[in-house]
C-alpha cells in the first residue's frame, strides 16, 4: 500500500473550497494519499463526504485514510483510519477494520510512536515539527526529534505540521517516508501549492532513491 510523498489532508478551516475540489486539485499534481479529515460536520455527513471522496481517489489510484472513524473508513470501504492519542485504541480499531486496512496514528513523543508500532500501526504520523496554526497540536517538536524517531521505529513515518516548500528539504533528510500537509496547500492557489511540494518531492527521491 502506497504511503510516501505527500499526503493531504483535507481541511476547511484553511479553505472554505469544497472537499471534493481540493482533492481533485491535489491529485491532478500527483498526490496520491489523501486524508479526510472533518471536525464539523455530523457523522452522517462525513460518512457521505467519505463515500464521495472514495469514488474520487479510486479513479485516481489514490489512497483514502479517514480521520478519527473508523466505521465510517469501513463502510466507506477507504483504504484506512488515521487516529489521534484519544480515539479508538490501535488493537480495537484492528480488530474492527481488520488486517487488510491502514491504521495510522498521531504521535507527539517517542514514546508514542514506539507504542504504537507495538501495538501494530501501520504507520506514524508525528509532530508538530514546525508550529502550526491547523489545529491545537502543542508545541514545535523540531528536525532533531523527528530524526530520533526514525531511528525508533521500523515503520512509515509521516511528518506534520508547519511543512511548507520553505522546510521541505530539511524534513525530508530525516529519512520519513512522507509528509503531511493542509493549510501550506490550501491557502492561496491549491494547484500551484501542490505542484510546488511534488516537484521538490520529486526531485529529491530522484537524487536519493
Amino acid at each position: 500500500m502506497y504511503l510516501g510523498g505527500l499526503c493531504f489532508i483535507t481541511d476547511h478551516k484553511a479553505s472554505s473550497l469544497p472537499f471534493e475540489d481540493m482533492t481533485r486539485k491535489v491529485l491532478k499534481y500527483g498526490v496520491r494519499w489523501i486524508q479526510y479529515r472533518d471536525k464539523e460536520n455530523s457523522r452522517r455527513h462525513i460518512y457521505k463526504n467519505s463515500v464521495m471522496l472514495r469514488q474520487i481517489t479510486k479513479g485516481a489510484r489514490a489512497v483514502l485514510t479517514v480521520n478519527d472513524h473508523s466505521d465510517i473508513a469501513l463502510v466507506a470501504e477507504a483504504d484506512g483510519v488515521h487516529l489521534g492519542q484519544d480515539d479508538l485504541p490501535i488493537r480495537e480499531a484492528r480488530k474492527l477494520m481488520g488486517k487488510d486496512k491502514i491504521i495510522g496514528i498521531s504521535t507527539h513523543s517517542p514514546e508514542q510512536a514506539v507504542e504504537a508500532e507495538r501495538n501494530g500501526a501501520d504507520y506514524i504520523g508525528f509532530g508538530p515539527v514546525f508550529h502550526t496554526g491547523t489545529k491545537d497540536a502543542g508545541s514545535p517538536k523540531g528536525i532533531d526529534l523527528l530524526r530520533e524517531i526514525r531511528k525508533e521505529i521500523g515503520i512509515p513515518l509521516v511528518a506534520i505540521g508547519g511543512i511548507t516548500p520553505e522546510n521541505l528539504l530539511s524534513v525530508l533528510e530525516t529519512g520519513v517516508d512522507a509528509v503531511a500537509v493542509a493549510s501550506a496547500i490550501l491557502r492561496g492557489d491549491v494547484e500551484e501549492n501542490a505542484k510546488s511540494f511534488m516537484d521538490i518531492i520529486n526531485s529529491y527521491d530522484k537524487r536519493h532513491k
